[in-house]
C-alpha cells in the first residue's frame, strides 16, 4: 500500500470563495475505494482521481483516518 507520506510534502488546498464551512464538509468518500478523502490536502484528492488506485495506508501522524466499514 502507498502511504500519504510517500506522495511528498502536503499540498494545501484553499476553499474557493473563502467562506467558513463545517469540518465534516471537507471530506468525501472516494467512489472507487470508499476511503475518506480530505479535500484540503490535494495529495489525497489527486491520488483518489487516479483510475484503479488502492486506498492510502493510514499513518498515525497523517490526516488519513481509517473509519469503520458500514
Amino acid at each position: 500500500m502507498t502511504k500519504l507520506s510517500d506522495l511528498g510534502p502536503p499540498i494545501p488546498g484553499k476553499l474557493h470563495g473563502g467562506q467558513h464551512i463545517e469540518e465534516h464538509l471537507h471530506f468525501y468518500n472516494c467512489p472507487h475505494c470508499g476511503q475518506r478523502v480530505d479535500q484540503r490536502d490535494l495529495r489525497q484528492v489527486f491520488w483518489h482521481e487516479r483510475p484503479g488506485h488502492e486506498p492510502l495506508e493510514p499513518e498515525p501522524e497523517g490526516k488519513v483516518i481509517e473509519f469503520p466499514k458500514r
